[in-house]
């Protein structure tokens, strides 16, 4: 499925293909804990930035590999670049419209991330879409 996405004020716009039912993280880290962040991970060949690329900005920190992009007008971070999986898009769930049917939360323990990050490398991987869909 092709699933619509934007920030609040809508200058930043995006699509993402994803299955019917999505099975997203919910990171307990610092960042996604205060932003209330719903992770689905792609390929970057899933995702199209539609519209407000100069309207982003981006924020780094700790090892600067992250690339937390957010609407420079309404604040919201509609997707980034994860340090897990640097060769995708991580999509904040909350943040397409209208919301998937079919959504099922599968904590993650980002506060102890060195010791899980291993188990989202393949999320981005384009071979392992049906590996993906049966270890999460």
């Amino acid at each position: 499925m092709i699933y619509q996405g934007s920030c609040h004020c809508g200058r930043v716009r995006f699509e993402v293909e994803a299955d019917e039912e999505i099975q997203c993280k919910d990171c307990n880290c610092s960042i996604c804990a205060m932003s209330g962040f719903l992770h689905l991970i792609v390929p970057k060949s899933r995702f199209k930035l539609l519209a407000g690329k100069e309207n982003l900005t981006t924020y780094t920190f700790n090892t600067g590999v992250a690339r937390h992009t957010f609407c420079r007008v309404c604040g919201i971070k509609p997707f980034y670049t994860p340090r897990s999986n640097p060769d995708g898009i991580d999509v904040n769930v909350r943040c397409l419209s209208p919301l998937p049917t079919k959504l099922i939360l599968k904590p993650f323990d980002g506060q102890n991330w060195e010791l899980h990050a291993h188990t989202l490398a393949h999320l981005s991987r384009e071979t392992d879409r049906e590996e993906k869909n049966h270890e999460n």
